[in-house]
C-alpha cells in the first residue's frame, strides 16, 4: 500500500513525444478537431462522439470530471488526444484511466505507450492499481491495453451502466515490463 497522499488528478507530465496538461474549456475546438473524425469512434459504444452536439457533452463531462488531461504533440504543439483519471479509491489502492482517444495519424502505438506511461508512472506514486474499462467490440482499445501489459480481469458495469471489460496493471507487473522497456525515462511536472 503507497502512503497515503494527496492524489493529483490533473498534473503536467511530459514526455520525448508529448505533453499532458490539465483539460481547460479553451480547449475544445483543437480537441473537437480531431475528435470529429468518425472512424475514431467505429469500434467505440458512443460511436456518433464524432458529432459535435455529442462531443459536447463528452468534453463538458470530461471538464467536470477534474480528471481529465489533454495531450499535446511536442513537436509542433498540436493538440492530439485526451484522457482521463478517474474513480480514486484510496481504500482500494486503485485509479482508473480512461476516456482515451488520439488522432489517427498519432495510432501505432508509440504515443499511446508514451502517454500512458507518464500516467501509470503518476499514478503509482498514489495506488497499487490501475484499471481501464474497455467496450467488449472494442478490439483496438483491448489490442493497445494488452501492448502495454494490461490484463484482463473480469467485467463490470461502466457509469453508464454498460458491460465493460476490466483490465488492469499493478505496480509491480509495471516496474517489471513497461519501465524497463522505455527507451528514455520521461519528465513529470513542470519544467
Amino acid at each position: 500500500m503507497k502512503k497515503r497522499m494527496t492524489y493529483d488528478l490533473q498534473p503536467m507530465l511530459k514526455g520525448r513525444l508529448l505533453e499532458l496538461r490539465p483539460l481547460r474549456a479553451s480547449d475544445f475546438g483543437d480537441l473537437y478537431a480531431v475528435a470529429s473524425d468518425p472512424r475514431i469512434w467505429e469500434q467505440h459504444p458512443d460511436k456518433d462522439r464524432w458529432k459535435e452536439d455529442v462531443f459536447k457533452k463528452f468534453f463538458q463531462a470530461s471538464l467536470d470530471s477534474g480528471g481529465a488531461l489533454i495531450a499535446v504533440d511536442s513537436k509542433d504543439g498540436k493538440v492530439i488526444g485526451t484522457s482521463r483519471f478517474h474513480a480514486y479509491d484510496e481504500h482500494k489502492s486503485e485509479i482508473e484511466i480512461g476516456w482515451t482517444f488520439l488522432a489517427r495519424s498519432h495510432w501505432g502505438g508509440t504515443y499511446n505507450r508514451e502517454m500512458k506511461e507518464l500516467m501509470l508512472r503518476h499514478a503509482f506514486t498514489f495506488v497499487d492499481r490501475v484499471v481501464f474499462l474497455v467496450g467488449p467490440e472494442n478490439l483496438r482499445s483491448q489490442k493497445a491495453l494488452e501492448k502495454i501489459g494490461g490484463v484482463r480481469n473480469g467485467s463490470r458495469r461502466d457509469g453508464s451502466g454498460r458491460n465493460s471489460l476490466v483490465y488492469q496493471i499493478t505496480a509491480s507487473a509495471f516496474t517489471q515490463t513497461l519501465w524497463k522497456q522505455s527507451p528514455s525515462r520521461p519528465t513529470t511536472g513542470p519544467e
